[in-house]
This record gives C-alpha cells, structure tokens and sequence, in this order.
C-alpha cells in the first residue's frame, strides 16, 4: 500500500464521528473507555481512525440499544481480548437473554388474558373460595415471604381470620387474582411502582387492557432490540475474526 493510499484510510476525530454519527467528544471517550482499540497517532499528535474503527462504533451502537451500554461496553472490550470461541458465546448470551425477556413477557401477557376472562366470568367469592398464605405460596410458585411483602406493598390485601393460634390470612378471589396479576408483571420485568398502577386499575373496576397495552409495547420494544442485535451480528463476527487474527 502507498502513502498515499494508506493515508486515504485514516479519518481524523471529526471525519469518524460525521461517519458514525457520535459527536467528536463520545468518540474520544469510547476510546478512553476501550471500547474501540487504541488510535494511532500522527506525527503531529492527532488521532486517525481507521474503517476498522468505524465499524465498531456502529457495532457499540446497535450493542447499546440492544443491551444496554454497560453491558455493550463490557462486551467490546472482551470480544477483542477473549478467545475467538468465548467471544461468540459472549454475543449468544445477549440473544439468549433477550428470548428469556421475551418469553416472560408472553407468559405475563398469556396470564392476564387469562384473567381478564375470568373477571368476566367469576361471580362474587363464596364460602370456601379462599386459600391460605402456603397453598396461594405454592399455587404461585413463590415464596410466602414474597407475598407478605406484596401485601406490605400494597398490591395484594388478604383477609384476617381468627384461628386456634391467633389470625391468619386469607386469600379471597380477588386476592388471589391480585396476587396473579402481580406475578405475571413482575415475571414480565415490572418494577413494584408500575404493578400497583396495575392492580389500582383493577381494583378501580376496569379491566387489564392497559396492563396488555404494556405488554405489547415490551414486546416490541425486544423485537426491536433482537433485530438491533441480528444486525450487528456481522460487524461483532468481524471483530471476533479480527482478534483471532491478532
């Protein structure tokens, strides 16, 4: 290669970051942070950039928007240093994971259908239609210290009974749909603050459309995210081939 070609090749801090649409600043930084390898520099001291370098900005982008930057970050700078074979699994994992939210998310939206077919259906609680804090626990798959705290929370309000030993709760219909809609939301990875809208809309007489409405937009939104990922599957396999090579 020339001179004058190899010269060709390097882009300077303000041409990369027109390419690559971060501004001049985000680029030093993401070199400082190792997320792109160490830039040559000129005899002057300025940086140049090379396509290589272009590349993984766009790769850190979509890894961003897919995983989040933290785990982006992490992910390029062990990519280059691991092993070709732990540098894809790495890129897996991130897939995997995004399925794991999507599945739940399904589960949590499969739940609530269910539910609010049942809210059309279900009569008032009568005599014997309750469970106690260890057959709900189990019912749910959850601990029942999981439930005293929902309950602390304010998204589930069992009745108390009188027993032998003192009170004890129990959980009426419309606590255990309560205690329902709280695990499928919280499987679908929303926070306590989000649930008890969820359930204040249900205790307001109105069904879990809004609650579905979430679902959805998650679910799209890891559509979204699984697409960013797919498409910057080939620049990270690059990067993989690239340390491989090194």
């Amino acid at each position: 290669m020339t001179r004058a070609s190899e010269a060709a090749t390097h882009m300077t801090t303000a041409a990369i970051a027109a390419a690559t649409g971060y501004s001049a600043q985000q680029v030093r930084d993401l070199e400082a942070l190792g997320v792109i390898p160490a830039v040559a520099r000129s005899r002057n001291g300025y940086r140049q950039f090379s396509a290589a370098h272009a590349s993984t900005l766009r790769a850190y982008r979509d890894l961003a928007h897919a995983v989040g930057p933290v785990d982006a970050r992490r992910a390029m700078r062990e990519i280059r240093t691991r092993p070709p074979g732990q540098g894809a699994a790495l890129i897996c994992g991130f897939h995997a994971r995004l399925n794991g939210e999507r599945e739940q998310a399904l589960a949590a939206r499969f739940a609530l259908e269910s539910i609010r077919a049942e809210a059309a259906t279900d009569a008032d609680p009568v005599e014997g239609d309750s469970m106690t804090i260890t057959q709900l626990s189990q019912a749910l798959g959850i601990k029942a210290s999981t439930l005293r705290f929902w309950e602390k929370a304010g998204l589930v309000a069992p009745d108390r009974v009188t027993t032998r030993a003192g009170t004890a709760r129990r959980y009426t219909l419309t606590a255990i749909r309560e205690a329902r809609i709280t695990a499928a939301l919280r499987a679908g990875g929303y926070r306590i603050p989000d649930v008890q809208k969820a359930i204040t809309a249900v205790r307001d007489l109105n069904d879990v459309s809004h609650s579905l409405a979430a679902l959805d937009t998650r679910l799209e939104a890891i559509a979204q995210r699984a697409l960013v990922l797919l498409r910057a599957g080939s620049l990270l396999a690059g990067i993989i081939e690239s340390a491989r090579a090194a």
